[in-house]
């Protein structure tokens, strides 16, 4: 069963905060709520030195039919009491794969990475709900060590929790974790093309297969064969998936 510390390795254990690493987050923490009330995501941050959230939004996806107060007191227990075993452990495993990954990276580049992965949370009743997570750095400290980092959950696309991956901004490569095998490795994005854009972009708007059959002066069996395509490359089975997969990934 994993311990509080298996989600903070030693390798960044943070002793001390120096005057010029607070300078570096005034008032950022403004600029994250104002973030969270325009978003349908929950938002949360993490102080490693503190091992708690700073900053738990309101928005219900993460809560779990609790307050954001609630959850900001629990921190790190929230997960203990709310994520199935089998998903806590391969958080556990999550964390120090990604601390691992970000300790071959040079300090100056890595706050231009972001860690992804689905897991199950139970609500009250103790029913599950598949949920995909973004984590980024926000800070470090001047040793380089990850100081504080902002997550954003929403729904995943998924049928199974794991599905981590590493990107890197700018970089069209990403890096997925192979969890039977504990290794990372490199694969390009699946890129979308311009009438695969232009499905997600309409059905995301409410289009249907015939409005956007017109739109694109198409006939709709052309349209299904499309999505059907674009279901098939991205490993979803619905119009619904695909838009949630496509934004998680950045592919449009």
């Amino acid at each position: 069963m994993p311990n509080l510390n298996d989600f903070f390795p030693l390798r960044n254990t943070i002793q001390k905060i120096t005057p010029d690493d607070h300078k570096q987050h005034m008032h950022y923490l403004e600029a994250v709520k104002a973030f969270s009330r325009i978003t349908y995501k929950s938002i949360y941050v993490i102080d490693y030195q503190k091992k708690q959230f700073e900053f738990v939004s309101e928005n219900p996806l993460f809560l779990g039919e609790h307050s954001a107060e609630m959850i900001k007191e629990m921190g790190y227990a929230f997960y203990f009491k709310y994520v199935p075993p089998r998903d806590l452990e391969l958080l556990a495993r999550i964390h120090v794969a990604g601390f691992d990954f970000y300790e071959q990276v040079p300090e100056e580049e890595r706050k231009q990475y972001t860690i992804s992965y689905d897991f199950h949370i139970n609500n009250m009743r103790g029913k599950p709900l598949l949920i995909h997570q973004k984590v980024t750095p926000l800070f470090l400290t001047s040793q380089g060590k990850i100081w504080k980092s902002v997550c954003v959950v929403s729904l995943s696309s998924e049928k199974e929790p794991g599905n981590v991956k590493m990107a890197k901004e700018g970089d069209t490569r990403i890096y997925n974790y192979d969890l039977p095998g504990n290794f990372w490795k490199a694969n390009d994005l699946k890129k979308l093309n311009d009438r695969e854009q232009h499905i997600v972009l309409l059905s995301a708007k409410g289009y249907t297969i015939n409005q956007i059959a017109e739109f694109l002066f198409l006939s709709p069996e052309t349209i299904k064969f499309h999505r059907k395509k674009l279901f098939e490359k991205l490993k979803v089975t619905n119009i619904s998936e695909a838009i949630i997969h496509v934004t998680n990934n950045k592919l449009i």
